[in-house]
């Protein structure tokens, strides 16, 4: 294990939005503080990292500790525990059922996943009731990546956008689809340091959905001889562009 690696497993992490942060200050919500009372009972005078999400990363010390709350002191800015990927990587996923979409996330967000969009696609595994029940679900998953990015040492969390139509999806960078049929190899992509990659859910892509993606000129993508399921084929993409285009070597 190299002295990167130590460095992560070592320092007692905590997360704050940028809104936390007032001068030399820095206030930990009910959570993050509850965590650092009672699982770490740190006290005052104990050093702890914190990082704001966006990609920024302070050496503090303990304040004060309350029921509800944590005031640190700001000893200044550190490098993150991990470096970030220089791949911008958009996964945008069909929305699955069950535990299987918390999987992607978790996953991606630990293979340093930008963004993560989940699409509404004519095979989609689930339908979602109203607008309350997408924002209850984006609010889950926004959870399971900062904890991801926690564990994993990224002092950025990836963004769970609200769930969008297949139809409005546009490349950001290079666009890509992976899909079971009717594609070519991944050698074949050009290099690029901002991918839009989709993902399909459990029934593929409809013919129409292939097509229209191919207009709005998405490189059509198929891996090897083996149909996965629709989560594997977001962890194992995911691990794949980045060994191509990030820091996954």
């Amino acid at each position: 294990m190299g002295g990167a690696d130590r460095l992560a497993m070592t320092r007692r992490r905590f997360h704050a939005p940028p809104s936390a942060f007032t001068d030399q200050t820095v206030n930990l919500t009910a959570d993050e503080a509850r965590h650092l009372r009672d699982v770490l009972r740190l006290k005052a005078g104990d050093e702890v990292y914190v990082f704001d999400g966006r990609g920024r990363e302070f050496r503090c010390t303990v304040v004060k500790i309350t029921r509800a709350a944590a005031e640190l002191r700001s000893e200044g800015e550190v490098e993150p525990a991990k470096p970030e990927s220089q791949l911008q990587l958009n996964l945008c996923v069909a929305l699955l059922k069950g535990e299987k979409f918390d999987l992607v996330v978790q996953k991606a967000s630990e293979l340093g996943v930008h963004r993560v969009t989940p699409l509404i696609t004519r095979y989609a595994d689930i339908h979602l009731r109203d607008e309350a029940d997408a924002a209850k679900r984006v609010a889950r998953w926004q959870r399971i990546a900062l904890e991801a990015a926690k564990q994993s040492g990224r002092a950025f969390v990836p963004e769970i956008s609200l769930p969008v139509g297949f139809a409005s999806v546009k490349a950001d960078g290079l666009g890509v689809m992976f899909s079971e049929r009717g594609g070519e190899s991944l050698e074949n992509l050009p290099a690029s340091g901002a991918i839009t990659a989709l993902i399909g859910s459990e029934g593929g892509w409809s013919d129409e959905e292939i097509e229209s993606a191919r207009a709005r000129d998405f490189h059509v993508i198929t891996l090897g001889g083996r149909i996965l399921r629709a989560e594997t084929a977001a962890i194992a993409v995911t691990a794949l562009l980045q060994n191509l285009f990030g820091d996954l070597k």
